[in-house]
């Protein structure tokens, strides 16, 4: 049996539906480009185009391309059954990866970039890297630091904070 009928047979995402909700992505795309040049003015006016009005054009262009990518994606919808974008043995070190730098982004929202890269790093030389957890946290606090030092001191360069930074008078 080839690794792709074995790859089939345990599952996987498939590549239909992989492209057509990259096709459906592309057209939705296109409709929030369309939508905010309308908004902007996307007409030809006395003194030449408005703001919007190229744009516009684009929008249309990525619509009608993804929309095309749809149709196309579904019409041969049957024919592409049996193929495999992604099987879930291999999908599940790109979640290990993927799902944790979600939160990451998530949790710098919640509590700024210092914090929350302090405890990613932290987290992913353990569980990751199975660093000791001193070695661990001395790289997860050095590294914001340094970055905290580089930025908001040197470059004058404002990062997102969260409220140990607001503690400090950053």
């Amino acid at each position: 049996m080839d690794d792709n009928a074995h790859e089939t047979a345990g599952g996987g995402l498939s590549t239909r539906s992989v492209e057509l909700v990259f096709a459906l992505l592309i057209t939705l795309a296109g409709a929030v480009v369309i939508y905010d040049s309308v908004r902007i003015g996307a007409q030809w006016a006395s003194d030449g185009p408005q703001a919007g009005y190229f744009p516009w054009l684009m929008g249309c262009a990525l619509a009608l391309a993804g929309g095309w990518l749809s149709a196309k994606t579904l019409w041969q919808w049957r024919r592409n059954a049996d193929d495999v974008f992604v099987s879930r043995a291999r999908m599940k070190p790109v979640l290990a990866m993927l799902l944790p730098t979600i939160a990451y982004v998530v949790l710098i929202h919640l509590v700024g970039i210092y914090v929350a890269s302090a405890i990613y790093i932290g987290a992913f030389m353990v569980w990751q890297g199975h660093y000791r957890p001193l070695q661990a946290a001395l790289v997860a606090l050095a590294v914001p630091a340094f970055v905290f030092a580089m930025f908001e001191i040197w470059f004058k360069v404002p990062l997102p904070k969260g409220f140990l930074e607001r503690m400090l008078g950053y």
